[in-house]
């Protein structure tokens, strides 16, 4: 009898800790997705709050202006979600700092679908497998990932200092004001 419930119990006990496991395998690659999920929706809504004709600001004349920001990271997300993923980046049309803010936003937003896209099979089973990484460079597919957040971070810290600096409140700080 005791055997048969020992039976039964690990019966009932093996789906769920099967789940527990799957939910666990890809801690890491989960977390991406979801620092990407909070990007996009951050650096988007930033993008769209920032009046068009303050997309040609930059505090001194070293930085980038904010139309710069958008464009640089457009072309970041398409190479390190490439780089993460191993999925071929979209080949795309340069758009200029300077363009229509309309434009910039859109190719934002496509930018980040295309990380959506290509991070969605990302598992953590290789993440030390070496991947390109500027240049000649190499890195882990781990270290890809923390650059990958790192960027988002990095310059939506500058974008709401540069919306901070027209009078302007940061998406994450509207959030906490309503």
């Amino acid at each position: 009898m005791k055997t048969l419930l020992g039976t039964i119990a690990l019966a009932l006990c093996c789906p769920i800790i099967t789940a527990a496991a799957q939910d666990a395998a890809t801690p890491v690659s989960d977390a991406l997705r979801a620092n990407e999920k909070r990007a996009e929706r951050n650096l988007v809504a930033a993008a769209e709050d920032t009046p068009a004709d303050k997309y040609g600001f930059k505090p001194t004349p070293a930085q980038l202006s904010f139309g710069e920001v958008l464009v640089h990271l457009a072309g970041g997300n398409d190479f390190l979600c490439s780089t993460i993923s191993g999925m071929a980046a979209p080949k795309r049309a340069k758009v200029p700092a300077t363009e229509a803010k309309q434009k910039l936003i859109d190719r934002l937003k496509e930018s980040f679908q295309f990380c959506e896209t290509a991070l969605a099979k990302v598992d953590d089973s290789d993440l030390s497998a070496q991947v390109p990484f500027f240049g000649d460079g190499k890195v882990s597919r781990a270290a890809a990932m923390m650059a990958a957040t790192e960027d988002w971070a990095d310059h939506y810290s500058q974008l709401a200092i540069y919306m901070r600096l027209n009078g302007l409140l940061p998406p994450t700080a509207k959030r906490r004001a309503e």
